[in-house]
């Protein structure tokens, strides 16, 4: 009788994937066991692969013949909670000398762990190990129940093994009647009897006609415009399809629509940027947030959205909902930023495959600590952003930092520019909008008393500052329109441009 320690996930959704805090929990598990004498590792249940390379890599160190599994749990559309494919977990497993075998458990059941297990591409001395749930459970009087069926499911786990599995069993759901009737299946049969099939490995075409032309633009280092408008809270979508209008007779490359800010429900930004893009022909970018939709529901939209023709993503964490609305509302955030660029890029190349979205990412060149910055920034590029947009930008100080990560990295960014319209909006924006700083030299370049001509000269004169300063280091600007008022916008945009 072999004893293995198995371990599942750390998971906290406000820690970042490389926060040490969770390696070390994790080298103090493998500790406690490592002194009663265990050599056999399952790391059982993960949604992605951070944190095993390091481990792994510490196992081994203790003893290079420690015995090391790495499990995944995949939901029947071959990705896991955190947004990771079949593909993408097991490319990067098999790349790992210090892992010995790897596998799937829990999410799903034998039928689907079949399917799935059908398009992994089993190497010859690959140790594959598949143990899938009984089934799909019910909730009957607040207990989880799942089917009894453990001829079926002894069945099914042989046809796995015909697909290269050689460590086999059963997850949520099963209890030895199931090992036994697994047992008396296989005894019989003989683990080099392998017959893969390969056919669910093809890809189909899917290149379409539909082009890109902000993308195309920031590939041709060409300087762009975009312009963000703010969905409807109600039906009246009028005024903000004749903003876009505006937008495409001035020229304007893109127009993004924000996801809901400030977790104010909005019109669906998606919906709103296919309707753009289809009625008026500009290129429209939703910003997708992962505060209201698991995982699911993220992959549907996107999904929605490619066949709407948007090809361009800004892939954001999101804000927090309100405590007023807390009792109410619950956020999900199944994902964070990282983990949603990561699924979009993974879905560029198993969904959209030769046509994929353009991911965007969000960059606050405001922070005090700069240094983190520039390091979430980092991850995101490895995870695939393309570009970024940033926080509305208003002094010397964060326009040098851009500079400087212009020169480090030659990502494409956009900066960001909100006009300011009076007095009160400086004050409101420099102590309620995060992610903000206006100088107080910005500031009292307003009056209490001025007009509203006045003051909307004189934001217009400090945005047009700005974007001059900015048009030399960035690849291009990027506004938010304050109040709707587009025609200010499209009246700084013109005077940058002169």
């Amino acid at each position: 009788v072999y004893i293995g320690a198995s371990i599942g996930p750390i998971r906290n959704e406000y820690m970042e994937e490389n926060n040490d805090e969770i390696l070390e929990e994790y080298k103090f598990i493998v500790d406690c066991f490592i002194e009663k004498g265990i050599d056999i590792f399952i790391f059982e249940t993960f949604s992605s692969y951070h944190h095993l390379d390091k481990i792994s890599e510490y196992i081994k160190k203790k003893n290079k013949n420690n015995f090391i599994l790495t499990q995944f749990a995949f939901k029947p559309d071959g990705y896991t909670r955190d947004g990771f494919s079949v593909d993408n977990i097991f490319e990067n497993v098999k790349n790992n000398k210090y892992i010995d075998a790897y596998g799937m458990n829990c999410g799903s059941g034998p039928a689907h762990l079949f399917e799935l297990v059908r398009k992994i591409k089993i190497s010859k001395g690959d140790i594959v190990s598949i143990l899938p749930n009984a089934g799909f459970p019910e909730i009957i009087h607040e207990r989880t129940v799942y089917p009894n069926n453990p001829i079926y499911f002894a069945k099914r786990i042989n046809d796995i093994r015909m697909q290269g599995a050689v460590i086999l069993g059963g997850c949520c759901g099963t209890n030895p009647l199931y090992i036994r009737e697994i047992k008396k299946i296989l005894d019989k049969k003989d683990f080099r009897e392998v017959k893969k099939n390969e056919e669910t490995n093809k890809k189909i075409d899917s290149s379409d006609n539909v082009s890109n032309t902000f993308k195309n633009k920031l590939e041709n280092n060409e300087f762009v415009i975009a312009v963000e408008l703010t969905a409807p809270v109600d039906t009246e979508v009028t005024k903000l399809i004749n903003s876009a209008d505006i937008c495409k007779k001035n020229e304007i490359d893109l127009v993004t629509v924000p996801d809901s800010p400030m977790s104010r429900v909005r019109a669906d930004s998606v919906l709103i940027s296919a309707k753009i893009k289809r009625e008026i022909g500009i290129e429209a970018m939703p910003h997708v947030c992962c505060r209201d939709k698991n995982t699911n529901a993220i992959r549907s939209s996107l999904i929605g959205a490619h066949i709407e023709d948007i090809r361009n993503v800004l892939a954001i964490t999101g804000d927090p909902v309100s405590d007023a609305s807390k009792i109410k509302t619950k956020s999900v955030f199944n994902l964070n930023s990282f983990k949603l660029i990561n699924l979009i890029n993974t879905m560029n190349t198993d969904v959209f495959f030769n046509n994929g979205m353009l991911i965007g990412g969000a960059l606050n060149p405001n922070v005090r600590n700069k240094h983190i910055e520039y390091e979430r920034m980092k991850k995101k590029i490895e995870c695939g952003a393309n570009f970024f947009l940033t926080q509305p930008i208003y002094d010397e100080e964060a326009i040098e930092f851009i500079k400087e990560i212009k020169e480090k990295t030659n990502t494409k960014i956009l900066g960001g520019i909100l006009p300011i319209v009076s007095y009160r909006n400086a004050v409101f924006l420099n102590n309620e909008l995060p992610g903000v700083n206006v100088p107080a030299c910005i500031v009292n370049k307003f009056k209490e008393g001025m007009s509203k001509e006045e003051a909307q000269k004189v934001g217009m004169d400090i945005a047009v500052d700005i974007g001059r300063k900015l048009k030399d280091i960035c690849d291009g600007l990027y506004f938010i329109v304050p109040f709707n008022r587009v025609d200010m916008i499209m009246e700084i945009v013109k005077n940058i441009r002169e």
